[in-house]
């Protein structure tokens, strides 16, 4: 009887935010009433708040489900062997997410609470991170793997925001190619690396690349993560 519970559960909530989804694509923000999810959804209105505390509650788990399906988009593609090349796809993947689902990506970039980011928007920013990290490791990276991350982060998010408030027919097409360039110009090198890149990109490339190595124990590891980010600092 119990696993029954559990089981009508699981299937209430998936519809829920599956109907909730295809109100906020239809409506944004303000078509998602528990009125209009509970008849979309074919449960009752207690059910909504049982299962989800209140609306934000509720749209918490619509930006949960809609990260989940991009980063399995994100995560689909195989990566290659030129690491700025993937950065470069990722960008445009997270921008057309963006121009696709704006109602969605309002939620999960526009409206978050200060200081505070949901687990799928961290695992979201883990992926990116990843990918600056390969670059770090083919030696590509001009700045430090934070410093880089954030700026992705900030440009590719603050682009698509603007071209969501921006109405369709005065878009300009090559808006998110000439900011996705220049972020990429910014941080990375071209292939292959210059002979004598300086410390700064050294220490970029082997802070990179420390975790793989068991040589250092955990104290040493630290203190030459210090070293090499200050180091790294000094790059431009």
């Amino acid at each position: 009887m119990e696993n029954d519970d559990v089981t009508t559960a699981d299937g209430n909530r998936e519809r829920i935010v599956a109907a909730a989804a295809r109100l906020l694509a239809e409506g944004g923000t303000d078509a998602v009433s528990t009125r209009a999810v509970s008849a979309a959804a074919g449960v009752q209105p207690p059910t909504i708040y049982r299962l989800f505390g209140d609306k934000q509650g509720l749209l918490d788990a619509v930006v949960a489900h809609g990260f989940a399906a991009y980063l399995a988009d994100k995560t689909a593609a195989e990566p290659t062997d030129d690491p700025v090349a993937d950065l470069r796809a990722g960008w445009d993947l997270h921008v057309g997410l963006g121009l696709a689902n704006p109602a969605l990506y309002l939620l999960m970039y526009g409206q978050q609470r200060p200081g505070a980011s949901s687990p799928a928007a961290l695992d979201a920013f883990d992926v990116l991170a990843g990918h600056i990290r390969r670059i770090a490791e083919a030696g590509r990276l001009r700045v430090p793997e934070d410093r880089a991350a954030a700026l992705v982060h900030a440009a590719g998010s603050g682009t698509t925001l603007a071209l969501i408030a921006t109405p369709e027919e005065r878009r300009d097409p090559e808006l998110s190619h000439t900011a996705r360039d220049a972020v990429l110009a910014a941080i990375t090198t071209d292939a292959p690396a210059a002979p004598e890149p300086g410390p700064a990109a050294a220490a970029v490339t082997l802070r990179a690349a420390l975790p793989r190595t068991d040589a250092l124990t955990a104290s040493e590891s630290a203190l030459m993560r210090e070293w090499l980010d200050r180091i790294a600092g000094q790059a431009r």
